[in-house]
């Protein structure tokens, strides 16, 4: 019993920091779209 709970801990503890890390690259991405469309209104000036 005591494996199971700390494999389910562990397993939490996988699951919650990858939500951050998705949250992270979906930032990234996001900040290299807004660079690109910036850099794009600019070229056309």
């Amino acid at each position: 019993m005591r494996k199971i709970v700390v494999l389910a801990a562990a397993a939490a503890a996988l699951l919650v920091s990858a939500c951050n890390t998705i949250e992270g690259v979906g930032r990234d991405v996001s900040a290299a779209g807004r660079a690109v469309s910036t850099t794009a209104s600019d070229a056309k000036r």
